[in-house]
């Protein structure tokens, strides 16, 4: 949309609705993430927030105009946390968390997504190990937990915006309207224009 175009009145109910829904499944990632971790482990307050965070973020990336985008986001967090996931976990069982292994396991978890075929995936690879390990780094006691902790969240937050999209576009949108389109931060694929 153009800096400057003047929405309708039923835009602005339709992306206020979306905003709210938006706002709705974050809330519940956010509980869950934190409550329900929080009875499975002993977690620091400091866990807990991470993982409410993570959650949150995971439902973000996932929530999408349409279901189908949803369950392609979906797929592509679970991939490159999964990545992300074995070689930190590799990594924390036997070493802790620095700077230089930090570097090392952006560009290894980068490389793993590429390798087998999901280029795409590369950036949220990346970024999935920078906050494993930085919460690895925050929490040097067993920080082999951090990567199960994170792969929880994350299955949470996707598993809210998998389940939100398929509620709010099957019994908020009855009539098939999909979400109002949300800017898409992700890089061009080889096929777009």
């Amino acid at each position: 949309m153009p800096w400057g175009r003047h929405l309708s009145r039923g835009e602005i109910r339709d992306a206020a609705v979306d905003c709210g829904i938006l706002a709705a499944a974050c809330l519940i990632s956010y509980w869950l993430a934190t409550r329900m971790l929080a009875h499975v482990y002993l977690l620091s307050r400091g866990d807990e927030l991470i993982g409410g965070l993570w959650a949150v973020i995971s439902t973000i990336f996932v929530l999408r105009d349409s279901y189908r985008h949803s369950m392609t986001a979906a797929v592509t967090r679970m991939a490159a946390t999964a990545v992300s996931f074995v070689l930190c976990l590799i990594y924390l069982i036997f070493l802790p968390s620095d700077i230089w292994a930090m570097a090392a396991l952006i560009g290894l978890s980068a490389l793993a997504v590429t390798l087998i075929g999901r280029p795409g995936d590369a950036l949220t690879a990346a970024i999935t190990t920078a906050v494993i390990m930085g919460a690895a780094a925050l929490s040097p006691h067993d920080a082999w937990r951090q990567p199960i902790l994170r792969f929880a969240d994350t299955v949470i937050g996707v598993a809210v915006g998998v389940g939100i999209a398929w509620l709010s576009l099957r019994i908020l949108r009855p009539e098939g309207r999909p979400l109002t389109r949300r800017p898409s931060y992700e890089s061009p694929t080889r096929d777009s224009p």
